[in-house]
This record gives C-alpha cells, sequence and structure tokens, in this order.
C-alpha cells in the first residue's frame, strides 16, 4: 500500500517535471524573458486556492495519461474561486449571522444538480409540447365540427396558430 502510493507520487514529480520541460521547449523566448515572466506570474497571480491542491484534485478525476497544461491549472483555480464567491453571495442573502447546513445544502444546489435540473427541463418542455399538440388538436376539431352553415367563418384565431 505505502509503495503503491509513493509510485503513484513519483510519477505525478515526474509528469509535472515533463510538463514544464514540454512547456520550457514550446517557449520560443529567451531563458532570461521566461524567467522574468514566470516570476512576474508567480507574483501577479492570486489565487484562490493552493495550485498543487487544485491540480492534484484534478489528475485524481482525469486519466493517468492526460497532462494538463498551466493556464488550464490557473483557470481551474479561478473557477473554483469563482464559485465559493457565488455560493457565499446566495449565503449572505439569508438575514441570519450565523451559515447553517441547510442554508450551504441549498446554495449549491445548482451546482450538485446540474443533471437532475436538465432533465427536469427537458421534461418539462416535453409536456408543453404535448399539451400545444392538444391544443392544435383540439382547435382542429371545433373548426372542423362547430361550424354553421348560416354565419360567416371568423378569420383564425393567431393565439392557436403556429
Amino acid at each position: 500500500m505505502y509503495d503503491e502510493r509513493e509510485d503513484e507520487f513519483n510519477e505525478e514529480i515526474i509528469q509535472e517535471e515533463t510538463e514544464e520541460f514540454t512547456d520550457s521547449e514550446e517557449s520560443v523566448e529567451s531563458d532570461e524573458t521566461t524567467e522574468e515572466t514566470s516570476e512576474d506570474e508567480e507574483e501577479g497571480e492570486d489565487l484562490p486556492f493552493a495550485k498543487a491542491e487544485v491540480v492534484r484534485l484534478m489528475k485524481q478525476n482525469l486519466d493517468k495519461d492526460k497532462m494538463i497544461r498551466e493556464r488550464v491549472k490557473v483557470e481551474m483555480n479561478k473557477f473554483l474561486g469563482e464559485v465559493l464567491v457565488k455560493v457565499c453571495e446566495q449565503l449572505n442573502e439569508y438575514p441570519y449571522t450565523t451559515i447553517e447546513y441547510e442554508m450551504l445544502k441549498e446554495s449549491i444546489y445548482p451546482y450538485q444538480n446540474i443533471e437532475r435540473i436538465n432533465e427536469e427541463k427537458k421534461r418539462i418542455l416535453m409536456h408543453l409540447h404535448a399539451i400545444k399538440a392538444d391544443c392544435d388538436a383540439l382547435s382542429m376539431d371545433v373548426k372542423r365540427t362547430l361550424k354553421l352553415k348560416d354565419v360567416q367563418e371568423e378569420e383564425e384565431d393567431p393565439a392557436f396558430m403556429d
């Protein structure tokens, strides 16, 4: 068990070194410019979470053969920070001074249940289409069966037409 973890850790280190080496090969700039840029990026980056932790979690959930570009790591970190801000904004809407677990559950519901929400949306749209088809059928039936010979046909009601 310990050897497996150590091997995985060593593989991650090798993969990160390979990524860094590959990234440096792709760079066209001189070494001095690259060093200055990377130092500026490190100082200028204001990431909400520890980059290593985000990368570790990403690698846990990606295939072993996947490599993650530096920009993806940074943008994922920023995205997670934005989600946290949005959840906290919703939590701030509660009038209470203490944040309870139920409040958190309600605030994160859209993020955790996106598949269920999309399925519900599809179900509602299908139901609305069925209602529309029923209305169209009833409209045609009324027009067909309730005609009076002595009354001029009224113009078709645009509410029942597409």
